[in-house]
């Protein structure tokens, strides 16, 4: 693999550079020094800001924009054989390597690197520890997957040794990190269309783990089905938490205001508590908040200092956002995708001031749906109405002879009413004529559903 000398920056080119992980990436490099470009499909506010910033950003794909003069090129997941960049990369001879392996490198250059994984709740957590650390002024370079109200953006690039990442499991991108503090927050099947079974996961999970170095640290969820395997072995310290006294981190005494943010006490291994109380709704927050928390105590950061970022911390972009109201109907925006994480925002709901929940979920890819079809159904059933898109595609062109018209069927299945409409003007018509003052109204799912709340807003 090409290896980069941070010392003598180059012209690396980004193909894909328009996403949220890659535009981060970008963003490092050109603040140290190298001269960076890449293409996308479309110009978005991402690539608006890259261009802000001196990079060249090209639109469309063709292999003119391969110029003799790029150093290494680097590629998104979603980048195939078939494209016309590539083909030119690989005619012209230049190197290339995934998003990943360049974030790899990008963390051998500080002391405390940090990576944040898990099936759900990277970003959220990623977010929280990132809030922390600005509250504690550690001055991090910082890479999220979603826009972070506190540094206005996904990116922030600092002057310390902490460097902090989500890392995502899918096509085992997190295999090719350098952490020296890894947290894992859950482990649930997903992304089946590349790994195999759940057993597949957590191998993957395993090998994330074994990266650590012996004066590491692995920060795990203890209510992860025998965490033990993960592990079993390693060198370095381990630290868990979860619910249950038996972790060395956990809540106690659990109480929930009207807009469903906890609070709570933080039970520590030197058997101190301290009250912490959030501002983001649901209980899959507290375990968020407790890994977050135990690594501003591996960091020896002020316990007051972690508190009040937490109080202070209002969520990222796409996670239970407040979207604004219209007609006396409260909309939210949630990225859930998966039915752990679909059932959390639903429960979480529950407790926001509400007359009746309306979900408008947008399934994400053929593989996922079929995969978990009955999983969803549940899940959605916890809100009073369910309204359903098409399903997003994303990188699949199989359907698997499925569509979201046989999600709505095994939702009636269970006795709830459930409707579906082709597009996102029928269902924009249809729930301005059937949601009412007081209604709370959640569009979800990673694809662009949120287009339909910010339709009915005006945005």
């Amino acid at each position: 693999m090409y290896q980069i000398d941070f010392e003598h920056p180059i012209h690396i080119y980004f193909v894909g550079i328009g996403g949220i992980s890659m535009s981060g990436l970008a963003e490092i490099l050109a603040d140290a020094g190298f001269r960076v470009s890449g293409s996308d499909w479309n110009a978005s506010p991402i690539t608006k800001k890259l261009e802000e910033k001196g990079i060249s950003v090209y639109y469309g794909e063709s292999p003119s924009h391969i110029t003799e003069d790029i150093d290494c090129a680097v590629l998104t997941s979603a980048v195939h054989e078939s494209n016309l960049e590539f083909q030119a990369l690989c005619e012209k001879k230049i190197p290339y390597m995934s998003r990943a392996q360049l974030l790899g490198q990008i963390m051998q250059n500080y002391e405390t690197p940090i990576a944040i994984s898990g099936t759900h709740g990277k970003t959220t957590t990623t977010s929280m520890v990132s809030q922390i650390l600005l509250q504690a002024e550690t001055d991090p370079t910082l890479s999220i997957g979603g826009i972070l109200k506190a540094i206005g953006g996904n990116i922030r690039v600092g002057g310390s040794d902490i460097f902090v990442t989500e890392a995502c499991e899918y096509t085992n991108s997190f295999l090719s990190f350098n952490p020296k503090i890894s947290i894992i927050l859950n482990i649930e099947e997903d992304h089946l269309d590349f790994f195999k079974d759940l057993e597949d996961i957590r191998s993957s999970f395993r090998r994330f783990a074994q990266l650590l170095p012996a004066d590491g640290a692995l920060i795990i969820n203890g209510e992860i089905p025998n965490y033990q395997e993960i592990t079993e072995g390693l060198a370095c310290r381990i630290i868990t938490f979860g619910h249950s006294a038996a972790f060395d981190y956990s809540p106690a005494d659990i109480t929930y205001n009207e807009m469903a943010c906890a609070s709570f006490q933080v039970c520590r291994p030197d058997g101190t508590k301290d009250p912490v109380t959030l501002s983001v709704p649901g209980d899959h927050n507290i375990l968020n908040a407790l890994a977050s928390i135990a690594l501003a105590d591996l960091l020896n950061l002020s316990r007051k200092t972690v508190a009040d970022a937490l109080l202070s911390f209002s969520g990222t972009n796409r996670r239970f956002e407040y979207k604004g109201s219209i007609g006396g109907v409260t909309i939210i925006d949630d990225y859930a995708h998966h039915p752990t994480e679909i059932t959390a925002t639903l429960q979480a709901a529950q407790t926001y001031p509400h007359k009746n929940l309306w979900c408008v979920f947008q399934p994400h890819t053929y593989t996922r749906t079929k995969t978990f079809m009955k999983e969803f159904a549940q899940a959605l059933s916890l809100a009073d109405n369910v309204v359903l898109a098409d399903i997003y595609a994303a990188r699949e062109t199989d359907t698997l002879g499925i569509s979201s018209e046989t999600l709505q069927k095994e939702i009636e299945k269970l006795g709830h009413t459930c409707y579906y409409f082709p597009s996102f003007d029928e269902i924009e018509n249809f729930l301005l004529t059937n949601c009412i003052n007081g209604d709370l109204l959640i569009t979800m799912g990673a694809g662009d559903v949120l287009k339909i709340g910010e339709n009915l807003l005006g945005n």
